[in-house]
Parts: C-alpha cells; structure tokens; sequence
C-alpha cells in the first residue's frame, strides 16, 4: 500500500488503554480524503507497530487502530456559523438605527 495516498497526516490524539495494548490513535488529513488516510493507515498499522517496538525498545508496544478526528473540521463549520450569525445580526442592528444627523436638515 502507497503511503503517499494517505496525505498529510497529523496526529491529535492517542487514547491508550490501562494495559498499554491497544491504542486509539486520532489523526487529521489534509491532502486526502479521510477514508482514503484511514484506509491506508490502518492497513500500515502492522508495520508502524514493528516500527515503534524496534525505536522505543518498551516491553509492551499498543496495537494501533486509526480513526479520522473531525474536531478541526466541525469547530470550523461551527465558527463560521458564528462569524455568520454575527454579521446577520450586526446588519439588521444597523438597518434598524435610524439616521438622524441634524447636519442633514441644514442648507
């Protein structure tokens, strides 16, 4: 499996279990869909696994399971609501206010 499918991958999160055996690991993508970054991760997770226990030389290395964390996503979807519903009601605040400059009676 080509790793370059997976995109550019981030790490969020990692839940570990009490007994160091399984890992819970969340990640974001950027340059792939998410499926896609699952998909390949998870079918790479064997070797990455091997990779951690040759590197960190631990008595117990977690098995590892991937899952698409989409925090960064929704939190951006929910701040545009906001910006939206701001800029909603800032103009209807404004359309309400009446223009009242006494300059303008004067001529």
């Amino acid at each position: 499996i080509d790793m370059s499918r997976a995109g550019l991958i981030t790490l969020t999160e990692v839940e570990l279990s009490a007994d160091y055996a399984h890992a819970k690991v969340y990640f974001t993508v950027f340059g792939a869909e998410p499926q896609t970054a699952t998909e390949v991760l998870n079918a790479k997770a064997g070797w990455l696994h091997s990779q951690l226990y040759r590197l960190l030389h631990i008595h117990t290395v977690p098995t590892l399971r991937f899952f698409y964390d989409d925090h960064v996503v929704r939190g951006m979807a929910m701040s545009k609501l906001i910006d939206e519903a701001n800029r909603s009601s800032f103009s209807t605040a404004t359309d309400a206010v009446p223009d009242d400059d006494p300059d303008d009676d004067q001529a």
